[in-house]
């Protein structure tokens, strides 16, 4: 029993099946009857469109893309090829018949529109033509009457392929002139005109872009590139008839630039001519409409071009040349020498195995050997920084003689810069490793400054501000953070005296077996501008950092400024108790002048081999408020001061 019910139930899925694929067979039929063109249709890669009543256009498939061949040479616009082959490769009709059966009704090709057609579509797949008729609108449905290739019938199709092959020419052809993409540029290349005659080229390089003529340097990537952007954002704005494209009046037989790009196998020339007319003065940086054309096309066209890209092109040998002096990226360099006339070379080195520490040599007297110590990491970057960012502001010269450099005070520079690189710098990045800058001034002038490579003949002109601050003194190099207690290390007790007075004005001492902190050193202080005062005077004395070396000694009378000796005012004192194997207890005493201005204060101490500088303006502000308020506060005023009537 089992056994018949199982046949009988395989019977009914192969009959199930079997209907199954039937109807999906006859569904497809029906979807391909539907359809008026077949396979002829998949290969699409030309058609031409002509009608009475407008001009004839026609296009073709070139590689991956569409150009218009008629009524000119101009790249297609895709989406509406897309369009047009879409809506061929999918045309269903609604209904059709036989147009051997027109003689029964007594009819013709003429009564549908189809002898002669308002509008005719001719499209090649495989090398062969295929004519494709659009007749009349329907009087109901609003739907055509199209007859087939082959002309044996008639299809009732949907009014959508009239809108998509009755697209006009500005629709058809694309706007843009160039089509290379920024990316696939290789080089550019600009020819302006008689007199000049300027050729000037340039081609990239990895991530750079390099001059190639009329002169061998460095390009500026992003100029370059944003000018590349400004042809690519160029687009067509009408095309001139044979009657306006006349030489004379466009200005093409004599283009005012050539402009070339160069991609991956192709290269595209734009001829730009006269303005279609004069800028306007009350508008000088509206767009400027120009005459222009393809080099290996016949169309002519308007296009409008900004001021600045035309100004850019016309000027491209300054404007697309790199500004910056140097080429080199801080990381490379290993070590560093800075001379200037009748001064001792600074010179400082990386640290070996860092990429950040820095020490500075200096050079002692008498045939010593030369001592390190430590360099200002945030100093030597800062300069490296500077350095790479030094840009030109003219480009004065790019083959000065002689007589030129010494006028422009080479011969004996005010400063020199010399880079030792772990990397090639340069052009082509194979030139030796190390590069020297050379920094002249002409003598009274203080506004302009001077710049050159020594294995390069460029000379720029750079603002001045370099030379005064890069100061060629191993002071300014000095690591500015002179100390910077451990955290075991602890502050015992601090005291700060007026030395004029002999008197104490603060005097703090930590608990037993304890440490002065923030917690601590404000203990039973009321006043809450004084507790955060102390609280900042015991960081910045924990961290102690200068803020620029006066001298590397230290004078217990005073330190000596520009001549004069200025005494000193205060003394600072700690007691430390140092721990690391047998403890320690030392008193560092610092001694400071009066403020000498708003940002300025001294500070000297025999402690770093001696040594004195100005202190930060956080210490400033903290030693101040220590120092001139109990001296100089008023206090509140009195009852006999104050105005009648007040509180």
């Amino acid at each position: 029993m089992r056994s018949k019910v199982t046949v009988v139930l395989l019977f009914l899925n192969v009959v199930l099946f079997y209907y199954i694929f039937q109807l999906a067979d006859r569904v497809k039929i029906h979807e391909n009857s539907r359809r008026v063109l077949g396979s002829e249709a998949a290969g699409i890669d030309g058609f031409i469109r002509t009608s009475p009543t407008v001009p004839t256009v026609a296009a073709e498939k070139r590689d991956e893309n569409w150009w218009l061949t008629q009524p000119f040479e101009w790249p297609a616009n895709p989406n509406a090829i897309a369009r047009i082959v879409n809506e061929l490769q999918f045309l269903d009709h609604e209904t059709s018949f036989a147009v051997a059966d027109l003689a029964k009704t007594n009819q013709s090709l003429a009564d549908y529109g189809l002898e002669n057609p308002a509008l005719t579509l001719s499209f090649r797949s495989g090398g062969r033509d295929f004519p494709l008729r659009i007749g009349d609108r329907t009087e109901i449905g609003n739907r055509l009457y199209v007859l087939s290739p082959d002309g044996a019938r008639i299809h009732v199709v949907n009014r959508s392929l009239a809108d998509s092959l009755g697209l006009d020419l500005a629709q058809l052809r694309s706007n843009s002139i160039f089509t290379v993409p920024v990316f696939e540029v290789r080089s550019l290349a600009i020819q302006t005109a008689a007199p000049a005659n300027l050729r000037i080229r340039l081609r990239r390089e990895g991530p750079r872009w390099l001059f190639e003529t009329p002169i061998l340097a460095r390009a500026n990537k992003n100029e370059a590139e944003l000018a590349i952007n400004g042809l690519n954002a160029l687009q067509v704005r009408r095309f001139l008839d044979t009657r306006e494209a006349d030489p004379g009046r466009t200005g093409l037989a004599t283009p005012q630039l050539r402009i070339t790009l160069e991609g991956n196998s192709r290269r595209e020339t734009l001829l730009i001519g006269l303005p279609v007319a004069p800028p306007t003065a009350d508008q000088p940086a509206a767009p400027l409409e120009v005459y222009a054309k393809i080099e290996d096309k016949a169309a002519v066209f308007v296009t409008a071009i900004s001021p600045r890209l035309l100004e850019t092109l016309r000027t491209a040998q300054e404007s697309l040349r790199e500004q910056r002096v140097l080429d080199f990226e801080p990381a490379s360099v290993t070590a560093l020498t800075l001379a200037a006339p009748d001064q001792p070379e600074i010179n400082l080195q990386r640290l070996e195995q860092s990429t950040e520490g820095w020490q500075l040599v200096v050079r002692a007297a008498g045939g010593q050997a030369p001592a390190t110590q430590p360099a200002d990491t945030e100093v030597v970057a800062t300069l490296l920084q500077r350095l790479q960012l030094l840009a030109a502001t003219r480009f004065l010269s790019d083959a000065p003689s002689a007589a030129d450099l010494e006028n422009y005070g080479f011969n004996r520079p005010v400063r020199e810069f010399t880079l030792h690189l772990s990397t090639g710098g340069g052009l082509q990045g194979s030139e030796p490793t190390t590069v020297t800058l050379q920094i002249g001034a002409k003598p009274g002038e203080r506004a302009v400054a001077y710049a050159r490579v020594t294995n390069a003949p460029f000379v720029y002109q750079i603002e001045p501000d370099l030379l005064e601050d890069v100061p060629v003194d191993a002071l300014f190099f000095r690591q500015r953070l002179l100390r910077e207690l451990p955290e075991g290390t602890r502050i015992t007790a601090l005291r700060l005296v007026d030395l004029t007075r002999e008197r104490t004005l603060v005097e703090k001492s930590a608990p037993a077996d304890n440490a002065l902190t923030p917690a601590t050193i404000v203990a039973g202080e009321t006043d809450e501008a004084r507790r955060t005062t102390l609280t900042t005077l015991l960081q910045n004395l924990r961290r102690l950092r200068a803020k620029r070396f006066v001298a590397d000694r230290f004078e217990r009378e005073g330190a000596t400024v520009n001549g004069e000796m200025v005494a000193w005012r205060y003394r600072l004192e700690l007691s430390l108790s140092l721990t690391g194997g047998v403890a320690q207890n030392v008193t560092s005493a610092l001694y400071l002048s009066d403020r000498l201005g708003g940002t300025t204060q001294l500070a000297g101490t025999e402690e770093f081999n001696g040594v004195t500088f100005e202190i930060t303006q956080e210490l400033i502000d903290a030693i101040f408020a220590l120092t001139y308020a109990p001296q100089h506060d008023p206090g509140a005023p009195s009852a006999e001061s104050l105005p009648p009537g007040s509180p």
